[in-house]
């Protein structure tokens, strides 16, 4: 081992330590998924160790107790919004589900897999102007439904595929698509990402939904005397309210009339979907029974993402059509938004691309984005890497396929960012 001038921290074979320490991590939750958050927590804890006694901290390279404290200040407003959204979705999904809307949703689905099919082109849909964590629990919580439980891996696969997909080429639909926005790209710089979604999002709905009907056929019949509970779907509304309204606030008025950096002060989208909670209570009493299994899978999800964040990830290639889609394979088990923050650093990519890449390239692994984790929370089964590769195969393909149809017809325009009053200066390269 040795120590680089240029980057504190032992190295192997020219690669620092943090990374054999992550990579170790991830494979452990791979091999021990009934273990996973034992193995997140104790991957997290030897590499805060490692840090403390042989590394630095974040951008700053800060070292020890103070750059651990700094680098916690800097990344606490990220955690706690994932986890107020991820706690906050598992009671919103359940709230839907006990409007009994999922159980009367099979009579306007077609018959056969393409019902299926339809359903994964709605939670496509939803994610475009929700969170695509929402999208994903809402899909999962219909799926459930009209499959009477038994749902299969590769149909849970599509659903987060989907889910990501329908956030990539809107800036209110992903936290990596806002962090763009917030930074200076107009939303008309990542909207061409539909392109490779949406060739994507048909490859898996239609493999998945097949595969769904042959493993469990869609139940077309709501039970009798079923009737919808409009005071849950209120409270269903009042939570996505209060999410959206926020987003859109921190990033319109509030950015541009106060502080551009508003967002980063404090978690305002989770607590806004607490805020709606709590001002529903009295409506309907939430179901906290689910709250135990929901904490656990945040915090799982967290330790991952503090986990990247230490990651000293400087040193990527420059900006190119071939990185951005490379960043996709990275982004299955390494959290898209440190690897979207460091993008943003350097500057200069075609975001369009790059929101493609980093959003629907999580759906490759279950816990490779923030939707696959919510809803694995849901279905336990789908939390072991062999299975959802096996059985979600489609997923990959439809990356790959996704990419070629965004690069080849859109091309590659990286363009810098810049404040919202400037004009876009893009540089064109055509195609490859």
């Amino acid at each position: 081992m040795d120590a680089s001038p240029a980057f504190p921290g032992l190295m192997v074979a020219g690669v620092p330590v943090e990374f054999g320490i992550f990579a170790l991590t991830l494979l452990g939750v791979a091999l021990f998924h009934r273990r996973t958050l034992t193995v997140a927590l104790c991957g997290l804890g030897t590499l805060v160790v490692y840090k403390l006694a042989f590394s630095v901290f974040g951008h700053a390279h800060q070292p020890g107790v103070g750059g651990l404290v700094h680098h916690l200040g800097a990344e606490w407003v990220t955690l706690a919004n994932l986890f107020g959204l991820l706690t906050g979705f598992a009671l919103l999904a359940s709230a839907f589900e006990r409007s009994h809307a999922p159980a009367m949703l099979p009579r306007f689905l077609p018959n056969d897999w393409k019902g299926g099919f339809v359903l994964l082109l709605l939670v496509f849909v939803l994610s475009s102007f929700l969170d695509n964590i929402a999208a994903a629990m809402i899909g999962g919580t219909i799926a459930a439904v009209v499959y009477q439980k038994r749902v299969h891996i590769g149909y849970l696969a599509g659903i987060v595929a989907a889910s990501n997909a329908g956030g990539a080429g809107s800036v209110v639909g992903d936290t990596t698509t806002t962090m763009m926005w917030i930074r200076g790209a107009s939303p008309l710089d990542v909207v061409h990402a539909y392109v490779g979604a949406g060739a994507a999002v048909l490859i898996v709905a239609f493999i998945a939904a097949r595969q769904q009907q042959a493993h469990q056929p869609i139940q077309k019949d709501a039970p009798a005397g079923m009737h919808l509970d409009l005071a849950q779907l209120g409270i269903v509304a009042l939570i996505l309210a209060f999410a959206i309204g926020m987003n859109v606030l921190l990033n319109t008025v509030l950015a541009s009339s106060w502080r551009a950096d508003i967002g980063d002060l404090f978690p305002w989208i989770g607590g806004a979907v607490w805020l709606a909670i709590l001002i529903s209570v009295p409506l309907r009493r939430p179901d906290w029974s689910l709250m135990p299994g929901a904490v656990k899978g945040s915090i799982f999800l967290l330790s991952l993402v503090l986990c990247a964040s230490m990651m000293p990830v400087e040193k990527l290639p420059a900006p190119s059509w071939q990185t951005a889609c490379g960043l996709g394979f990275v982004s299955a088990v390494f959290d898209n938004i440190p690897l979207t923050a460091l993008a943003i650093a350097q500057d200069n990519y075609d975001w369009g691309v790059l929101a493609y890449a980093v959003g629907f390239g999580g759906s490759m692994v279950w816990f490779g984005s923030s939707a696959g984790v919510a809803l694995s929370n849901t279905f336990p089964e789908a939390k072991s890497v062999g299975a959802w590769l096996r059985h979600g195969w489609h997923v990959s393909l439809a990356y790959v396929v996704g990419c070629v149809a965004l690069v080849f017809l859109m091309g590659w325009h990286p363009q810098p960012l810049r404040p919202a009053t400037q004009q876009p200066a893009s540089v064109s390269h055509p195609a490859p």
